[in-house]
C-alpha cells in the first residue's frame, strides 16, 4: 500500500501514454521519490548520454507518503541526468503538484524521447494526452499557468512548467510548479526544454491507501505532538529559511562577493528583519506573509511584494509590455535566494533581490546558480577579464543592483551577455580562462554556506552525487558548534544516508530539525507493506548513495572531482569564527570512503555493493 503500484510513461518522440505496474522489489530497495526515481534512470539511461539528447530520461517521482497526511507529505522529484553538471540529478519540490500527480493514481511519470514540435502532457487520472503548446512556446511560467486552467477548464488542475530560461537553453533553467515551488537545481528544465515538454498539466481525484490505517492515523498523530510545539516550526513558520542569514553572517560563513568574504556588511538591510521594515510609499513591508505545501503545518513559504514606487515594477518592461506583474504579490525571498543575489554579488537593495527572484520564478532559473553565476561574471569584469565590450556597456561590479537586475533579464532570455551568464559559472569562467573563479562543485554552485568555517558542510559540498549541494547531509548544527573536522566524515555520511531516505519518503528534509527520524520510520512502517524502521531506512539511503555514486563513475566523474574551489582551499577566511582557515579535505575525504566502503580512488568495493544489493 501507500504506492499507486502504477507508472506512466510519456513517449515525446511517438506521442504515445501507457501505463505500466510499478516494479515492487525496487519500491521495497528503493522506497520511492529521489530512490525509485534514480533506480529507473540507472536501469534506462546510458549514463554517458548527452544530458539534452533523445535517450536521457526525465523522471517525476513521488513519494509513498506523498498526498497523504503525513506531514509535509507532499514532496516529489525530478530525477534526470542534469544538464548543467553531466551528473545525476535528482531536484526536490514541494507546493500542490506532486500530491495531485500521485492522486491521479501514479507513483511516477517517465518522459523519453523528443517531441517535433512544442507540447503540452495533460493528465486526469486514467486519461492521458500530449497536446501542442505552440501558442504556449515563449510564455512565461506566470502566463502558462493560468492559460492551461483556461484551456483545460480545470481551475483545479496543479501545473508544472518551465518559461523562457528553459526554452533557450539555460544550463541551471528549472521546472517550477504552483507559481513560486521549483524542481530547482541541476538544470532539469534545461533538460525538459530540449524535449519541447513545455508543461505538465494534472488533476488527480482518487486517493491514496495505506497499509494500516489506525496505525498510520496514530503515527501521524504522534509525529504532530512533537512538531507543532517545535520551537524550530514556529520559527520557520515566522521568519522563514532566511533567518539564517543572520547565523551565518556572524559565524563568518555567509559566500560573499562570489567568496572574496564571508561577512556582509549589508545585511542588515536584507535580512529577515529587513522584509518587515514598512515602506514610506505604502506603509507595507515588504513580507506580507507566508505560505505552506501540501499536508505542511510549518509554512516556511514567503508572499512579497515589490515597493510600488520602485521603477523595478513601473514602466516598460525589457521584453514588451509592462511590469505591473511585479506589483502582484508572489514567492519571496528564501535564504539561498537572498544569499545568492544579496551578499554573493554584494547587493544590498531588497527591492532589487525581490525583483530578481520573481524573474527566477517567471521564467524558471535556479537562483542558487544564477546568483552565484552573475557574482563570477562580477569578478571577471572586476578583474578586467571581461569588459564593457562584453558585457554591452553593463557595469557588472560587486554592488550593483541595476546590474543585477539587467543581467538576470539578459540571462532568462539567453540575449548578450546573458547567454554566457547562462552557462553557468564553470563554463563561464572556463570561456574567459579563469576557472578557478567558479565556486562550484561538479559544475554546479555553491549554496549559502562558505566551507572555510563549516567543516562538515565543506566534505559534505565534496562528495554530493549531484554537485554543491547544502541539502544532501545536515552537519550544520555540529558545525556551528565544532570548528574542527574530527567526527565529521561519519556526521557526513550517516546524514546522507538519513537524507536518502527522507528525499524518498514523499517528505521534507526540514522535519530532520523538528522530530526525531524515529516518527517517519513508523509512518513508513504503518503505510507501507512490509517491516521498516530506522535501521532500515539507513540502509535505504546507503544503497541510493551508491547507486548515484555508480552512476556517476560510468559517466566519467572520479575521485578528483570530489574537491572544492581552490580559493577555498587556499585562500584563509578573513573573519567569524573560521578566520584564518581553510577548508581543508585531506584527512576527512580518506575517512569518509573508508566509511562508505569505498577503495582510495573512491569506488565501491565488490563487498559494499553486495551488501546493498547492488
Amino acid at each position: 500500500m501507500a504506492w499507486q503500484n502504477k507508472i506512466l510513461r510519456v513517449n515525446l518522440s511517438d506521442h504515445s501514454c501507457v501505463t505500466e505496474p510499478l516494479n515492487r522489489d525496487w519500491a521495497q530497495a528503493y522506497l520511492g521519490q529521489r530512490g525509485l526515481g534514480s533506480k529507473y534512470l540507472a536501469e534506462e539511461v546510458d549514463p554517458t548520454v548527452d544530458p539534452l539528447s533523445p535517450q536521457n530520461k526525465l523522471i517525476i517521482a513521488t513519494g509513498p507518503l506523498t498526498a497523504t497526511t503525513a506531514p509535509t507529505g507532499g514532496r516529489s522529484s525530478a530525477v534526470t541526468k542534469g544538464a548543467l553538471t553531466g551528473a545525476i540529478a535528482a531536484s526536490n519540490t514541494g507546493g500542490m503538484f506532486g500530491a495531485e500527480l500521485k492522486l491521479a493514481g501514479y507513483d511516477l511519470l517517465i518522459i523519453e524521447g523528443r517531441a517535433a514540435s512544442p507540447v503540452y502532457l495533460w493528465i486526469r487520472d486514467d486519461h492521458a494526452e500530449l497536446r501542442s503548446a505552440e501558442k504556449l512556446w515563449g510564455r512565461s511560467v506566470w502566463e502558462t499557468e493560468p492559460w492551461l486552467r483556461r484551456e483545460l477548464g480545470e481551475p483545479q488542475a496543479k501545473i508544472a512548467s518551465i518559461g523562457r530560461a528553459g526554452e533557450v537553453g539555460v544550463k541551471f533553467a528549472c521546472i517550477v510548479n504552483d507559481i513560486d515551488r521549483a524542481y530547482g537545481r541541476s538544470g532539469v528544465g534545461t533538460v525538459m526544454g530540449s524535449k519541447q515538454l513545455k508543461a505538465i498539466a494534472v488533476r488527480g481525484t482518487r486517493g491514496v491507501r495505506v497499509n494500516d490505517p489506525d496505525a498510520f492515523r496514530r503515527a501521524v498523530l504522534d509525529t504532530m505532538k512533537i512538531l507543532q510545539p517545535s520551537p524550530v516550526r514556529k520559527r520557520f513558520t515566522v521568519r522563514g529559511t532566511h533567518n539564517m542569514m543572520d547565523v551565518t553572517n556572524r559565524f563568518g560563513s555567509l559566500p560573499t562577493r562570489n567568496c572574496r568574504d564571508v561577512q556582509f556588511e549589508g545585511v542588515e538591510a536584507i535580512n529577515a528583519d529587513a522584509v518587515r521594515v514598512r515602506r514610506l510609499s505604502d506603509g507595507k513591508p515588504s513580507l506580507q506573509g507566508n505560505k505552506a505545501c501540501f499536508a505542511c503545518t510549518i509554512g516556511c513559504g514567503r508572499v512579497a511584494t515589490i515597493d510600488p514606487v520602485s521603477p523595478l515594477v513601473n514602466g516598460p518592461d525589457p521584453q514588451g509590455g509592462d511590469r505591473s506583474r511585479y506589483q502582484l504579490p508572489s514567492g519571496g525571498l528564501e535564504y539561498e535566494t537572498a544569499f545568492a543575489f544579496g551578499p554573493m554579488c554584494g547587493v544590498d537593495d531588497l527591492d532589487t533581490l525581490n525583483y530578481v527572484n520573481f524573474l527566477s520564478n517567471e521564467q524558471g532559473m535556479d537562483p542558487i546558480s544564477l546568483g552565484v553565476s552573475i557574482a563570477a561574471a562580477m569578478e571577471l569584469f572586476e578583474e578586467n577579464v571581461v569588459t564593457l565590450e562584453d558585457t554591452g556597456g553593463l557595469e557588472l561590479r560587486f554592488g550593483n543592483a541595476e546590474a543585477l537586475a539587467r543581467a538576470a533579464e539578459l540571462t532568462a532570455f539567453g540575449e548578450g551577455f546573458g547567454a554566457d551568464i547562462g552557462l553557468g559559472a564553470d563554463r563561464l569562467c572556463r570561456k574567459y580562462g579563469r576557472p578557478e573563479l567558479a565556486m562550484v562543485v561538479k559544475g554546479q554552485e555553491f549554496p549559502g554556506y562558505d566551507p572555510r568555517a563549516l567543516k562538515g558542510m565543506a566534505l559534505a559540498y565534496a562528495t554530493s552525487n549531484r554537485g554543491c549541494c547544502h541539502m544532501r547531509a545536515r552537519p550544520l548544527l555540529d558545525d556551528f558548534s565544532n570548528v574542527s573536522t574530527d567526527g565529521k566524515a561519519e556526521l557526513v555520511k550517516t546524514t546522507q544516508d538519513l537524507v536518502g531516505a527522507i528525499d524518498s519518503s514523499g517528505t521534507c528534509v526540514f522535519t530532520n530539525v523538528m522530530f526525531p527520524p524515529e516518527h517517519l520510520a513508523q509512518m513508513i512502517d504503518a503505510a507501507c507493506e512490509g517491516d521498516w524502521d530506522l535501521e532500515r531506512l539507513h540502509t535505504v539511503g546507503e544503497r541510493i548513495w551508491n547507486l548515484e555514486r555508480r552512476f556517476n563513475l560510468a559517466a566519467g566523474f572520479s575521485k578528483d572531482d570530489d574537491r572544492l574551489p581552490e580559493r577555498t582551499t587556499s585562500e584563509p577566511a578573513g573573519a567569524g569564527a573560521g578566520k584564518g582557515q581553510i577548508a581543508d579535505l585531506s584527512q576527512m575525504l580518506g575517512e569518509y570512503y573508508r566509511l562508505r566502503g569505498w577503495d582510495a580512488d573512491g569506488v565501491p568495493l565488490a563487498e559494499t555493493l553486495n551488501r546493498l544489493e547492488l
